[in-house]
């Protein structure tokens, strides 16, 4: 791999990079540089394109270009220092324990980060060995603290090949791999649903123009021969030790299978540990999936609400009442991928209801997972070699709940009616359980947060260990004991007994006392006021603590490693159980969710009908008083009502009501159940929604431009298994215009043969209700005003037929539009109602220049006498 220094490629061009560009630093340098400035530099010489974080002592040190970029980025400060000859070499450090934190704002940022780590014998001659032991990218990422709990953080990549494609993707948190091959213009829809924090992409001058950077991920350019075919199935088949890849599903996918071996090479170079949690590839299709394209997403709050793009009024929210990492992150996968088979979906159904019938097991169920931290992190944590004592800690106690938990589940499928689809096996629960009972033996209650500190064994778990400690302490009882012992020996009441890590232990005797120095202490280190001190018998002391010490950090390094070792060697089978306990976490979500807010099971079918009574949006419902929501139902058909036409005023619900449907359908083909007093659900292949006004000046296109785009990308792509949204077509232009474009909208979806998609078509154009006289599948639904005094009292009410007027001078008064204004809006309208209403387009078209000349006398300026 060749790229650019320190890639930085958010939505930017390969040419792109941070201001200050780093450099290697020259031969001529190297030459006369000191033994660790030359270890350096030929590690920073292996790692060109990435910030290297040095380890020396307690600190990691970047050098030259990287310390400015590092003192720049983190704000801290540059120094400098001699490393051979007469030259100086900018420094710029943060010390070890602080190195998470720094990280996240550099990987944040873009850049790479190369942790060189001391691996050498410190009792060695010359400097101690270093290497690099992982580079630290966006899509590479372990660190908890940088990473969001409920959602995957995914390292992608993609093999284009004309217009198709292949894709892979993994979260090495959580060794979630897997690969498709696909349409180009799918595999780009699919990265927009992963959203990963790295995109790896061949470096080749066609893929210069692919459209990624709306993704908001670094884009790493790698070498084309990554993406070979032939390449990477050969290292696919090395990696996982097998002669055919059959069984992942992949071997006659030559670009799929391009794609996850461009992956495996970009973690072999930058993630040996991590290769370990590598175990598994799955090969999947979206045509198994609804296909949902980024407006949708978007449109429907699935993620994120409101102006802000907030979590806070989404449907995740909403949905969300899930007690574990790994629950949280199932839920947002089934969320943005519904199903569109009927057993699997019935299934989860049939989860749910088994859990809202069981309160108390429910409740029980939630209460227990919420003891059970993210398992499948932790695990890999611990196979990449990066867990600290404290997270084995909470290993420990989330295994120790996987017992009671397999009790809970197995409670239920003795009771009748539905039961949850998920078992946990009994093989792996007994493996957790022993991972538990090794944990608890073998790590202290109360560990520090590193293994450095010491004191992470438990006593009682290793006999050699345990003996290193007992001669250490016996040597530190002597020494406590020897201050008291040397005074009265000596008759020197000040006398002190101590230690540095520079002279080690010492007896210090102030200079008033020194002619009552005894003759068998020899003289160690004079201070101004006072003279320190040894013994034979000291000096024979300090050296059974320090090697104990060391010893003992040895030994308890040894041992830590065997248990993480015996841990990594059964982490198959605790993936497996945290796999089910997501499983089971987020049916009990889903069914605590339809407790509170009176959901119901819906009945899905593979027929095209949709039929939901007392429909409401979930969302709109929690926001408002209990009971204050208003519902709605809908029928739409393929072969009666295929286009409901929808006419009302802004503010009378239209929006919600659009919105309420697709999500009522988007919830049940998740397995979810839905906010309505009944729902009969054909299953649908995909949603599409063409919702409100935005532009996109990024690529020079208009709010129209944008709406057009998204129209033709809806019926380009939309069969009669699809649910349509769209919502107020051809208001971006002229009103004549706009009509036009709205209605042969309609009329296509209604007559082309490859269409019939169910549609819910939202308008102003109040002459488009008369489509329904004219196109049989069509009907016309408004939403009903009252009008109180002048005022406009917004029901919420679908009724059938057209409405009569769009009170938008109603709304205008509500948003707070000065009196004068209102006042002269009513004006210029009255006098346009004098021309007789038009009833369609062709005599709208007719009488298009009496209406402007109307206009035109309406808007006349008056004389102000």
């Amino acid at each position: 791999m060749s790229p650019a220094p320190h890639l930085r490629y958010n939505g930017t061009t390969a040419g792109d990079v941070p201001p200050i560009l780093p450099r290697i630093p020259s031969k001529q340098s190297a030459m006369t540089a000191t033994p660790i400035r030359r270890q350096y530099l030929r590690i920073k010489r292996q790692h060109p394109d990435a910030l290297v974080f040095f380890r020396l002592g307690d600190f990691y040190e970047t050098f030259d270009d990287d310390a400015r970029v590092v003192a720049q980025e983190l704000e801290i400060v540059l120094t400098s220092r001699p490393m051979g000859g007469s030259e100086r070499v900018p420094l710029a450090g943060v010390p070890y324990h602080s190195l998470e934190t720094h990280l996240a704002r550099l990987v944040s940022r873009g850049y790479k980060v190369a942790i060189c780590e001391q691996v050498g014998d410190p009792t060695g001659r010359g400097p101690m060995e270093r290497e690099v032991v992982r580079v630290v990218t966006p899509g590479t990422v372990l660190e908890p603290t940088m990473l969001e709990g409920k959602a995957n953080n995914y390292l992608a990549a993609l093999a284009p090949d004309g217009d198709r494609a292949g894709l892979a993707r993994i979260d090495i948190s959580t060794s979630d791999f897997a690969t498709t091959q696909l349409s180009l213009q799918d595999a780009l829809m699919e990265l927009e649903r992963l959203r990963p924090a790295e995109v790896l992409v061949a470096a080749a001058g066609t893929n210069e123009a692919l459209p990624l950077q709306r993704l908001g991920a670094t884009i790493t350019p790698v070498s084309p021969d990554w993406c070979d075919p032939e390449a990477a199935h050969r290292a696919l088949l090395e990696h996982f030790g097998v002669a055919t890849l059959e069984g992942y599903g992949c071997e006659h996918l030559p670009l799929a299978t391009a794609a996850a071996g461009a992956v495996l090479r970009y973690l072999q170079e930058t993630q040996k540990g991590a290769l370990r949690s590598v175990v598994g590839l799955a090969t999947y299709s979206c045509a198994d999936y609804m296909a949902l394209d980024a407006p949708t997403r978007r449109n429907l709050e699935l993620f994120q609400a409101g102006r802000a793009g907030t979590a806070q009024g989404s449907l995740l929210s909403v949905l969300d009442q899930t007690r574990t990492p790994m629950g949280g992150r199932l839920l947002r996968g089934w969320v943005s991928q519904p199903l569109v088979q009927l057993a699997p979906l019935e299934a989860r159904l049939d989860g749910v209801e088994a859990l809202v019938r069981a309160t108390v097991a429910r409740r029980q169920v939630a209460a227990l997972l919420g003891r059970v931290g993210d398992l499948e992190r932790l695990v890999n944590r611990v196979r990449a070699n990066l867990a600290g004592p404290r997270e084995l800690l909470a290993l420990r106690r989330s295994l120790e709940v996987v017992p009671e938990l397999q009790a809970e589940v197995a409670a239920l499928s003795t009771t009748e009616g539905p039961h949850p689809p998920v078992d946990l096996p009994a093989g792996a629960v007994a493996v957790c359980r022993e991972l538990a009972a090794l944990v608890e033996r073998a790590i202290e209650d109360d560990p520090p947060a590193s293994l450095s500190d010491g004191g992470v064994i438990r006593p009682g778990f290793a006999t050699e260990l345990d003996a290193v400690r007992r001669a250490a302490q016996d040597a530190r009882d002597y020494l406590a004991g020897l201050e008291r012992g040397e005074r009265e020996r000596t008759g020197i009441k000040s006398l002190k007994v101590g230690y540095n890590r520079v002279f080690g232990y010492y007896i210090e005797v102030s200079n008033a006392y020194r002619r009552q120095v005894p003759a068998d202490y020899q003289r160690k280190q004079t201070l101004v006021d006072a003279e320190r001190y040894f013994t034979p018998e000291l000096k024979e002391y300090e050296t059974v603590i320090l090697n104990a010490q060391e010893r003992g950090g040895e030994m308890e390094g040894l041992i830590y490693r065997q248990v993480c070792g015996q841990i990594a060697e059964a982490a198959e089978a605790v993936m497996a159980v945290a796999a089910a306990l997501a499983q089971i976490d987020v049916l009990a979500a889903l069914a605590e969710v339809a407790v509170r807010n009176g959901y119901v099971r819906p009945a899905l079918n593979e027929g095209d009908a949709l039929r939901i009574v007392g429909g409401r949006h979930p969302v709109v419902e929690l926001a408002l008083e209990p009971g204050a929501f208003v519902p709605n139902d809908v029928s739409l058909s393929g072969g009666e009502e295929q286009i409901l036409v929808l006419t009302g005023p802004n503010m009378s619900g239209k929006s919600t009501y659009l919105r309420q449907v697709a999500l009522i359908v988007l919830m049940a083909q998740i397995g979810s159940f839905v906010p309505a007093d009944h729902a009969t659900i054909g299953l649908v292949d995909r949603i599409f929604t063409r919702v409100g006004a935005q532009d996109d000046l990024a690529t020079g296109q208009s709010t129209f431009m944008v709406e057009m785009v998204e129209t033709a990308n809806i019926l380009h792509h939309a069969t009669p298994r699809s649910l349509i949204i769209l919502d107020e077509i051809g208001r971006g232009t002229s009103t004549y215009d706009g009509m036009a474009i709205a209605r042969a909208v309609v009329e296509y979806l209604h007559n082309h043969p490859r269409l019939g998609a169910k549609t819910l078509f939202a308008t102003h154009y109040h002459e488009l209700t008369e489509l329904a006289q004219l196109l049989p599948r069509v009907k016309n639904y408004h939403f009903a005003v009252a009008e109180e005094e002048g005022r406009a009292i917004f029901l919420r009410r679908l009724v059938p037929g057209g409405a009569d007027k769009s009170y938008g001078i109603h709304v205008a008064q509500l948003a707070g539009l000065p009196r004068p204004v209102i006042g002269r809006a009513q004006e210029i309208l009255a006098q346009l109602g004098t021309l007789a209403p038009a009833t369609g387009h062709t005599r709208l078209v007719r009488r298009r220049s009496s209406q402007a000349e109307a206009l035109r006398q309406a808007l006349r300026v008056r004389s102000p006498h």
